[in-house]
């Protein structure tokens, strides 16, 4: 048999032999599989923590509007202990997505002072700082609300607190809890194929206070020092 006749019957054999068919396929199509498979891991890890912080947010609002202690002039005052409360249970929710570290937390007291919307005082959480961290509607000094003198009633916030639009306004004599959450996704996978932006997670949410708060200061009996307090010129866990 001469050397052209022997290519001739190879190729014919070859052309025939279907094994490693699937295994070829396999390795064509595993690229593609599992980027998708990735993507999907990583999109809806997003989804869940965009969810999570959305509700932590509405979590402290809820809680701080609540809290306080009976005074004796039949009003609830609100203490620096207690905020340091509400802070700590968000901090122990958020431990899982490392919210202290990875992100800014800032509670604000809008009122209603003088037909005026202002924002009296700001407590914050976490280590972040800087442009699109700190608060985007206001930020008060370290000793806004921290007595009740003139010098430290906050800042007027024109039109109340919120996106332009979709502003909250504190009722007549009353005030809420507004609390905005600036978040740096921790990913599974990575973000290159995220859009861009979508790893940076902002969220907002406010509630009325729940009893007849007295307003005009943030109360701390005991003992009234600043490092018990968790104002907005401190980074902390």
């Amino acid at each position: 048999m001469t050397r052209i006749a022997r290519v001739c019957r190879s190729a014919r054999r070859l052309s025939g032999d279907r094994s490693g068919l699937a295994l070829l396929e396999f390795a064509l199509s595993m690229p593609i599989v599992l980027a998708l498979g990735l993507y999907g891991v990583e999109t809806a890890n997003l989804a869940l923590a965009n969810l999570r912080i959305s509700q932590m947010a509405l979590n402290l609002a809820d809680n701080a509007s609540r809290v306080g202690v009976q005074s004796s002039l039949a009003t609830e005052q609100l203490r620096e202990v207690d905020i340091n409360d509400v802070l700590a249970a968000l901090r122990n929710q958020g431990a899982a997505m490392k919210l202290s570290t990875r992100g800014r937390v800032t509670l604000s007291s809008l009122e209603e002072q003088n037909g005026n919307q202002v924002i009296h005082w700001q407590r914050c959480l976490g280590l972040k700082s800087g442009a699109g961290y700190a608060s985007s509607y206001g930020a008060t000094s370290a000793t806004d609300g921290t007595d009740a003198t003139p010098a430290n009633d906050g800042i007027v916030s024109a039109g109340g607190m919120g996106d332009a639009g979709a502003k909250v306004i504190a009722p007549p004599n009353s005030g809420l809890m507004f609390v905005e959450i600036n978040y740096d996704y921790m990913p599974v996978v990575g973000t290159a194929w995220l859009p861009s932006g979508a790893t940076k997670l902002h969220y907002i949410a406010s509630f009325i206070v729940r009893d007849r708060r007295d307003f005009s200061q943030i109360f701390n009996p005991a003992p009234a020092t600043a490092a018990i307090r968790s104002t907005c010129d401190k980074f902390t866990t």
